[in-house]
């Protein structure tokens, strides 16, 4: 039998996940001196409500042990395991040494998405299906790879410092911290690590102008968009609007982020996300 596991970079909650039959194991987020297991312990809302606060958040990957706990449950399945980008999380490098720590790991299959939210939400429902389907694991091990590669994100934050605390900016995208008057955009770099700058609008309807633009010769009807928000319904929306106008026939999704990804992008960021269907 071949098995999903994931973290919760795809936005589903476990209670989701036992429904549509594979294994999540969420990150974690600290604020106000005590951590809480997002879609567990604390919803979105809740959390962004003690930002509000005034209270910084960190968040932090599966711990190694819950990951041998999990691989040791399916020794006799082929266990495909789903990763958030390497770089933005441990998570990979956790679930490595989790495989490493495990005698005969062969049917341990870690794969780092290089990616994350929108596009992870959908390779987990590609391998779903393809399992579901009957496929080898080599054909859905190569499906998903070729994926990942196709998979373009930008980021536009309100409040830079939470990707600066991050340390996941590249030194270029770090000097953009000061011109938050102005609406800069961020784009993951292509191995996923981190975020690099892209453009700078005067404000935030200029600077979706300049990323509809980049698109425009690149993305075709079997593309699929989401559009990510860390409770911004407002600019997501408008960001839907723009898009579903340039591309009436292309999958788009509105997506509000989790707990974890809040911490890194700060509330009220807006992440577009492309992948080839």
């Amino acid at each position: 039998m071949i098995r999903l596991i994931t973290d919760s970079s795809c936005l589903y909650t476990p209670k989701e996940t036992e429904e549509m039959g594979f294994v999540v194991n969420p990150l974690s987020v600290t604020i106000n001196n005590k951590q809480y297991v997002e879609f567990v312990d604390i919803t979105a809302r809740e959390f962004v409500d003690i930002i509000n606060q005034g209270h910084i958040p960190t968040s932090s990957q599966p711990s190694v042990g819950l990951l041998i706990e999990t691989f040791k449950k399916y020794p006799n399945d082929d266990l495909i395991v789903l990763t958030i980008a390497d770089g933005l999380s441990g998570t990979y490098d956790s679930a490595l040494i989790a495989k490493n720590s495990i005698e005969n790991n062969e049917n341990i299959h870690v794969i780092n998405t290089k990616t994350l939210c929108g596009p992870h939400k959908y390779l987990v429902e590609e391998t779903l299906k393809l399992i579901k389907e009957g496929k080898s694991l080599d054909e859905i091990l190569n499906y998903i790879n070729n994926k990942i590669e196709t998979v373009i994100s930008f980021l536009l934050p309100k409040d830079f410092g939470y990707l600066k605390r991050g340390g996941r900016l590249t030194p270029l995208a770090a000097t953009l911290a000061g011109v938050l008057k102005l609406q800069p955009v961020v784009t993951q770099t292509k191995d996923g690590k981190r975020l690099d700058k892209f453009v700078i609008g005067r404000n935030f309807r200029e600077a979706i102008k300049k990323v509809l633009n980049f698109y425009k010769d690149k993305l075709s009807d079997n593309h699929r968009i989401y559009i990510s928000h860390g409770f911004n319904l407002k600019d997501a929306k408008y960001v839907e609007s723009v898009f579903r106008k340039e591309f009436p026939n292309s999958y788009i999704e509105v997506l509000e982020l989790s707990c974890a990804f809040i911490t890194q992008g700060g509330p009220l960021c807006v992440a577009i996300q492309t992948i080839e269907a």
